[in-house]
């Protein structure tokens, strides 16, 4: 199994080295600047998560009834959901086999970090992530895995910041590898979204205008998908001029949501107006998420995708810092194997100054979550005890222990 664990001697199966960063068309972007825009993306799609949960699945004046207009955290310990840790879960498989990421690499770490393990009650997980581990538990293999009734859902768009970040310029080979990720839980409509979303990451990584970052998404999906008509729809809406943001936000949620639909987790839907919003704002980040929050819908979904794209083309500065401050490390709610980690880790673990230190101070020496494996028998990768010390963040100073 890849991810960051496994003996630090083991040679590495892909990863940076192997990603042919040196080809990439960045321009005169420097590699601080790509580790600052691989902060801000990282940061932002957490920080819209945390900002949008309260909102989720609710209506723009079920939202005002509450609370007005949400315009800041409105719970007093904020905090991610299943969008950030399993952003984060396929950033670390990303760190680890770059673009030598296989499907079978996701399959096994699927297998080996959530679906093998009695971690119970798997809170907070999206219906496509629940579709996937049952078919996993009961022996399919992808792409059979992603046949279940959700696999249209934006479950693969919330986890798809990473990508980008990891393949800044090359938008084509962010949707790629993030439809590798996506071919076990995901078809059709939901690997489209996913894409579109990396591959806009990736333009705005290396500085692409807002309509240039819309291109790039357009550009790796069929342009008569469902996923695109919705981006375009909400994009035009969000363009035009309106006499109050309420109407604005109006207008653009009623270009792409299916009225009376129940589930408000469909990747057409949620990508259109996480793209929406960042055209609303003009790509700036606070104006972004908090547009995207207050449309409703799947709104932890739709913020997260706005604030990576935002966070992106701006820079971890872009991000009001008292909110940057209030994301901690991931609390491993949905998925326990991931307690402990910050995105800013995983921005660090992308973007590294030097491929042969990608790994250091990483999960080398990570321990078994519980329940695991204590060896993958395909690899031979072997794995510390339960309870072995496995890192310290080099964000927040605090050691990662399983």
């Amino acid at each position: 199994m890849g991810l960051i664990a496994g003996n630090p001697a083991e040679p590495r199966t892909g990863g940076t080295e192997a990603a042919g960063r040196g080809g990439t068309d960045r321009g005169e972007v420097s590699r601080g600047d790509l580790g600052d825009r691989a902060r801000g993306s990282l940061l932002g799609l957490a920080v819209g998560d945390a900002l949008g949960a309260p909102a989720e699945n609710l209506r723009p004046s079920e939202i005002r009834r509450r609370w007005g207009r949400i315009e800041g955290f409105v719970s007093d310990d904020p905090a991610g959901t299943d969008d950030t840790e399993y952003a984060i879960f396929s950033g670390l498989l990303l760190a680890r086999h770059g673009s030598a990421l296989t499907v079978t690499h996701v399959e096994r770490a699927w297998h080996l970090w959530i679906a093998d393990l009695d971690e119970g009650p798997f809170r907070g997980a999206g219906f496509s992530e629940r579709g996937t581990l049952e078919n996993l538990r009961r022996g399919l293999a992808a792409p059979i895995s992603a046949q279940h009734r959700h696999a249209w859902s934006d479950g693969l768009a919330m986890r798809a910041a990473p990508f980008g970040v990891f393949a800044a310029g090359r938008p084509d080979e962010a949707a790629r590898l993030v439809a590798v990720d996506g071919r076990v839980s995901h078809d059709g409509e939901g690997i489209y979204g996913g894409q579109a979303v990396a591959a806009g990451v990736a333009a705005a990584m290396v500085g692409a205008g807002v309509a240039s970052v819309i291109a790039a998404a357009l550009s790796v999906i069929p342009m008569d998908s469902w996923t695109a008509r919705s981006l375009r729809r909400a994009v035009a809406a969000a363009q035009r001029t309106y006499p109050d943001r309420l109407t604005g936000e109006r207008a653009v949620r009623s270009a792409v949501v299916v009225g009376g639909y129940p589930w408000t987790d469909l990747a057409p839907e949620a990508v259109g107006l996480a793209f929406g919003a960042f055209a609303a704002a003009r790509g700036d980040f606070r104006t972004a998420v908090l547009t995207a929050v207050n449309m409703g819908r799947d709104a932890d979904t739709t913020a997260a995708v706005a604030g990576a794209l935002a966070g992106a083309l701006h820079g971890a500065s872009a991000i009001p810092r008292h909110w940057g401050e209030a994301i901690g490390p991931v609390r491993g709610t949905c998925l326990p194997s991931m307690r402990g980690y910050h995105v800013l880790d995983i921005a660090e673990l992308l973007t590294p100054d030097d491929a042969d230190e990608v790994y250091k101070g990483a999960r080398d020496d990570a321990g078994t979550p519980e329940g695991a494996p204590a060896r993958d028998t395909d690899t031979g990768t072997e794995y510390a005890p339960p309870g072995t010390p496995s890192a310290v963040s080099p964000i927040t100073g605090a050691t990662v222990v399983e």
